[in-house]
């Protein structure tokens, strides 16, 4: 092949290739008085568009963690580039770990002290705006996201589980003010050895999970460290529990995406 030649078709498998890659954007919010931020991968719009709807998943960092964290260590935008991934960023907010709350963080519960439920409100500005941007299919909207990340994501099926399809958790825990209210298909993934979140803890949701998903029976095994427990309403869980600490396993987004695939509202 000449190089004239060579160089026309590597540049057109180049633009094919880029073409359908997720576009990355900053979108920013106001809500009340603060100003809010998402790092936002959205699929090409075509012509075609309105007649194919995207899911919708918003991922969460972990405190002290940051958007662009969260969009390196998670990677769903390249795991699924049909879909619309959204990472949030959180605010300055007080944990166990970080008591004067000096790093970046989601609130744990509706009405929690201080906080006037910002982080419920900025998820009900993503939603209303995106799903006025983007050709967004209402029932394939997820939520998942990693340690304090998770606790939100535990929150919001406490909270918004009306609007939301499924859930990944990774590390997390329900807060002891809160109640699951409806039946949602969840994954959850958690380390035996977590030091920050200890493993017992993350076990009592996973019993609430199964409880209100009406998935008490006998799990089966799906993987090496994985249990599926099939649900009379059509709302299974799934387990993948690892031996090690307080980590965001590299399978975990690819497990994640596998899962929100299977599971609409």
């Amino acid at each position: 092949m000449a190089r004239s030649s060579r160089t026309l078709f590597l540049t057109t498998i180049l633009a094919a290739v880029t073409s359908t890659l997720p576009a990355q954007t900053t979108m920013t919010w106001t809500v009340d008085t603060d100003q809010r931020q998402a790092l936002v991968f959205a699929p090409p719009q075509g012509p075609s568009t309105n007649a194919h709807k995207f899911p919708l998943v918003f991922a969460f960092h972990g405190h002290g963690g940051t958007m662009q964290t969260a969009a390196q260590g998670m990677h769903l935008q390249t795991l699924w580039p049909q879909a619309i991934i959204v990472y949030p960023q959180g605010m300055k907010t007080p944990s166990k770990v970080d008591p004067d709350g000096k790093t970046w963080g989601w609130q744990q519960r509706a009405g929690q002290q201080g906080l006037n439920d910002r982080d419920l409100k900025f998820f009900d500005a993503m939603l209303a705006t995106l799903k006025q941007q983007f050709p967004v299919d209402d029932t394939r909207v997820y939520a998942t996201g990693f340690s304090n990340g998770a606790v939100f994501s535990y929150l919001l099926w406490a909270e918004r589980g009306q609007v939301l399809a499924a859930f990944g958790i990774c590390a997390g825990a329900l807060d002891p003010a809160e109640h699951f209210t409806l039946a949602r298909s969840v994954v959850i993934i958690g380390g035996t050895n977590d030091p920050i979140l200890p493993f017992p803890l993350q076990q009592q949701t996973i019993d609430l999970a199964r409880q209100i998903d009406n998935a008490t029976g006998p799990g089966q095994p799906c993987g090496a460290i994985c249990t599926f427990y099939a649900s009379t309403s059509q709302t299974p869980v799934v387990t993948r529990i690892h031996s090690g600490g307080h980590i965001y396993p590299p399978w975990a987004g690819a497990a994640t995406v596998e899962f929100f695939k299977l599971h609409k509202l």
